[in-house]
């Protein structure tokens, strides 16, 4: 799929926590259909980012626009279109998944809310896990009812903060298969954040490099690679902090 449109515009962000710049001015934009890569190491501003596009954080400067509105004025405009997914975020342990299912499809304000969970159970392989409470499952089993929630209300915009983190390398496969999949019948724009490097090389269209709360690169993994006469996105990576964010 060919991106199209703006999607999402950042300009000049920024985040301030006492005397902590843990983002500084901050520039990026998404188009329509496209998957982006947020790389960082440790500390680099990744939480903090998809927290003020989350609207869990009021940036201290700078803005954001999604879907053509003022995100940090008028978010309720737009949050029913977006949706987001974290192993590290945990879904209501007592409650079984289907019990999950119901109550984020009323939240979401989901039509034929029945019909949508039934899908999702089908697509995410939650037929036998649907009466089992979220704390009896595995990190896999945890991994997919987290994405099907992600995927309720059809989100046109999603972000993802490590949604393979921990797992093993064939259902971290068959996770980003569904995502492309999803992708490419919908449209949708999605905003992966991680550390692996191999699987934004696999997944992504762009990729967006931060270190220390700061952009510095930002382009296609196979751009970034002959731009830096590398072999791979890690390379580029590793070489880019060693100049200490320089390109």
């Amino acid at each position: 799929m060919i991106p199209s449109e703006q999607v999402l515009k950042v300009d000049g962000l920024s985040k301030l926590f006492r005397s902590k710049l843990a983002v500084s001015e901050l520039t990026f934009s998404l188009s329509t259909g496209s998957i982006v890569g947020l790389l960082g190491g440790n500390g680099a501003g990744k939480t903090t980012t998809l927290s003020m596009l989350l609207g869990l954080l009021k940036p201290t400067s700078g803005e954001i626009r999604l879907f053509g509105h003022d995100f940090i004025k008028d978010r309720h405009a737009v949050l029913h279109r977006m949706n987001f997914c974290s192993p590290y975020v945990d879904l209501p342990q007592r409650l079984t998944v289907h019990e999950n299912l119901r109550v984020f499809a009323r939240l979401y304000g989901v039509n034929n809310s029945a019909n949508r969970i039934d899908e999702l159970s089908e697509d995410f392989r939650l037929l036998d896990l649907m009466d089992q409470p979220i704390r009896r499952l595995s990190s896999g089993q945890k991994t997919r009812v987290s994405l099907a929630k992600a995927m309720i209300n059809q989100p046109e915009f999603l972000l993802l903060d490590e949604p393979t983190a921990s797992l093993s390398p064939d259902v971290s496969q068959w996770i980003r298969q569904r995502l492309m999949d999803y992708r490419d019948r919908t449209g949708a724009t999605i905003l992966f954040a991680s550390h692996d490097m191999r699987e934004v090389e696999l997944l992504c269209d762009e990729v967006v490099m931060m270190s220390h709360g700061r952009l510095i690169e930002q382009g296609s993994p196979q751009a970034l690679q002959e731009r830096h006469q590398r072999d791979s996105l890690e390379e580029v990576f590793l070489a880019l902090n060693e100049k200490g964010g320089g390109v």
